[in-house]
C-alpha cells in the first residue's frame, strides 16, 4: 500500500468526522463543572489546602527537607479512564475515617516520588534512590504518610468543629495498564481528584493526588457550609458577648455606682448597676513547727519507696536503617571501652559508678565512686 493512501481506521475515523486522536480526548474529557459548581470546587480546595498544609510542615520535620505543597487543583476522572489518567506506577495509601466521616481518601504518589521519600527516612540522601521498593521502603513511605494524614485529620477537625480520626493507612504499589494495586481505589465511577504540587527540597518537584468518591466530596461540601458556618458565627458571636461583658465589668469596677452600656451588632446592649465591696486580702500566720524529731518522721515515711535501680553498660546512636537491619548475630559497638566503670542509675538518674562483678552465678556490680552532690544537681536541671 503506498504511503499516500489512507489506511481503514484513518478513513473510518474521517466517516465519523473526528481522528481516533480526538475521539480518545472526547471520551477521557469531563467537564468538572457539570459535576461539582465553582464554589464547591473552591471549598474543596481550600480543605484539602488547610489539610495538606499541615501536612507539608509534618513531611519537612521527618525528611529533613523544605517541603512546599502548593494550592491544589480540583477535577472529575472517569473511573473508567485511570489508565490514561495514571499511565505511570504509582503507590496508593488508603485511610478510613473512623471518626468525623463515613468514606475512604485515597492519596497517590509517583513510585519514584515514594523511593525518595522512603530513602530520606531510612537514612539517605534521596539523590540516587533504588527504584525499586521493597517491604522495608513501603514502611518507610507508610509512615510518612501516617504523619501525613494525621496531621490533616487535626486540621480538619479544626476547620469542621468535631473530632476527625483515620485509621492506620494501608499500602500498595499502583501500575494500571497492568491492573496492579487497583483494589483499593473506590468503586464509584466519577472521582474528584485534588492534585497538589509537590516539591521537597531539590529532590522532587512533581504532584501528589488526593481521590475522593464524588458523593463524599459533595458531603464534605454541604456539611463544611450548613454546620461550619454556623458554628463560626456563634464563636464570634462569643468572643463579642465576651467582650461587652467584660467591658462592662472593668467599668463597674472603677465606678461601681455608676451604669455601663454596650452597643454591638445595630443594637445589643448591656447594662448593669452593682455595688462592689472591696476589701483587703487577709492570710493566715505560718507558724515555723519544723524541727528534727519532725524532719525524721518526714525522711521515714519516704524510707519505703521502691526506686528503679539500673545499671548501663553503654550507650551508642543508630539511624532507623540501621535497627531495621539488625539480626541475630549483629553486633552494635558501645561508647564505652572495655574496663571503664559502668553507671548506676535510679529512676534513670545517675548515681555512681562501678565495676561488674559475678557472685556466684549472678552479675553484680561493686560501687567504685558516687556521684558528688553539686554533680547529681547539674544533672536534674
Amino acid at each position: 500500500m503506498s504511503d499516500d493512501m489512507l489506511s481503514q481506521d484513518e478513513i473510518d475515523a474521517l466517516l465519523r468526522g473526528t481522528s481516533d486522536e480526538e475521539n480518545d480526548i472526547k471520551l477521557t474529557s469531563i467537564h468538572t463543572e457539570e459535576y461539582l459548581n465553582s464554589f464547591e470546587q473552591d471549598a474543596l480546595g481550600e480543605i484539602g489546602n488547610i489539610s495538606f498544609g499541615s501536612s507539608a510542615t509534618a513531611l519537612s520535620t521527618l525528611l529533613n527537607q523544605k517541603v512546599e505543597i502548593t494550592t491544589p487543583k480540583v477535577s472529575i476522572i472517569d473511573k473508567g479512564n485511570l489508565q490514561d489518567e495514571f499511565p505511570h506506577p504509582y503507590v496508593a495509601i488508603q485511610v478510613q475515617y473512623t471518626e468525623g466521616f463515613s468514606g475512604a481518601n485515597l492519596l497517590v504518589i509517583r513510585q519514584s516520588d515514594a523511593a525518595v521519600i522512603a530513602d530520606l527516612m531510612l537514612g539517605g540522601d534521596g539523590i540516587d534512590p533504588s527504584d525499586s521498593l521493597g517491604e522495608i521502603q513501603l514502611s518507610a513511605v507508610q509512615e510518612a504518610m501516617n504523619q501525613m494524614m494525621g496531621s490533616a485529620a487535626t486540621s480538619m477537625s479544626t476547620v469542621f468543629g468535631k473530632k476527625v480520626d483515620i485509621s492506620p493507612p494501608s499500602i500498595d504499589l499502583m501500575y494500571i495498564p497492568e491492573g496492579e494495586g487497583t483494589e483499593n481505589i473506590p468503586e464509584q465511577d466519577l472521582l474528584v481528584r485534588v492534585s497538589f504540587s509537590l516539591r521537597i527540597g531539590n529532590l522532587i518537584d512533581s504532584s501528589i493526588m488526593q481521590l475522593l468518591p464524588l458523593q463524599f466530596a459533595k458531603s464534605l461540601v454541604k456539611e463544611l457550609t450548613s454546620k461550619n458556618e454556623p458554628a463560626v458565627q456563634e464563636s464570634v458571636n462569643n468572643v463579642e458577648s465576651n467582650y461587652i461583658e467584660n467591658s462592662s465589668h472593668h467599668e463597674l469596677s472603677n465606678h461601681p455606682t455608676s451604669e455601663a452600656t454596650s452597643n454591638t451588632n445595630g443594637g445589643v446592649a448591656v447594662a448593669a448597676q452593682q455595688k462592689v465591696n472591696v476589701q483587703p486580702a487577709s492570710f493566715s500566720e505560718f507558724e515555723q513547727t519544723s524541727s528534727l524529731n519532725h524532719e525524721s518522721r518526714n525522711l521515714d515515711m519516704l524510707l519505703d519507696i521502691p526506686l528503679n535501680v539500673s545499671v548501663e553498660l553503654g550507650r551508642t546512636k543508630r539511624s532507623v536503617k540501621d535497627i531495621l537491619e539488625l539480626s541475630s548475630g549483629s553486633i552494635i559497638e558501645l561508647d564505652k571501652l572495655a574496663g571503664e566503670p559502668v553507671d548506676i542509675l535510679v529512676n534513670s538518674r545517675l548515681i555512681a559508678q562501678g565495676e561488674v562483678v559475678v557472685i556466684d552465678e549472678n552479675f553484680g556490680v561493686r560501687i567504685t565512686d558516687i556521684v558528688s552532690q553539686s554533680d547529681r544537681l547539674k544533672r536534674l536541671k
